[in-house]
């Protein structure tokens, strides 16, 4: 009996914790298909910070938790989109956005790839052309030796 007791303690204690892990997940409810849609769009297009290469939909994160949070919040107040989008700009940085603004500080990440490939190709025409000079100065030299030989 003792131990009929302890295994459905075991099993009663087990279950309060699937419980309460099943009620911690995030539930929004919307009045609205609109809002629901948009707060799965601003979601999927921003970033976890904590994980750096993950939506805040997908991520398990409590900051990306706290953030969900936070759009659900800042949409049912009316933001829109755009509003959403600015507030974890400024909280959070441009980081967060999956569609970073090009300013001064970013620009040189679209242009380095571009200038790197500039010069690579400059370079190879530049050793192709170098190649040509001197293989028809090899020719021309070759050429008077064999006009030496000819005249001896």
């Amino acid at each position: 009996m003792s131990n009929r007791i302890t295994v459905l303690s075991i099993l009663l204690l087990a279950l309060a914790f699937v419980t309460d892990a099943y009620a911690a997940k995030d539930r929004y409810e919307f009045d609205d298909p609109a809002q629901r849609e948009a707060f799965l769009k601003l979601t999927a297009e921003l970033r976890c910070p904590m994980c750096q290469n993950q939506n805040i939909a997908d991520s398990d994160a409590m900051i990306a938790q706290d953030m969900r949070r936070k759009v659900f919040r800042l949409l049912q107040e009316g933001k829109s989109e755009e509003e959403v989008i600015s507030y974890m700009k400024s909280r959070y940085g441009d980081f967060i956005y999956y569609q970073p603004p090009v300013t001064m500080g970013t620009i040189w990440l679209w242009l380095l790839p571009i200038a790197f490939a500039v010069i690579a190709v400059v370079v190879l025409i530049v050793r192709k052309q170098q190649q040509r000079t001197d293989s028809d100065a090899e020719k021309l030299a070759k050429a008077e030796r064999i006009l030496e030989q000819d005249k001896s």
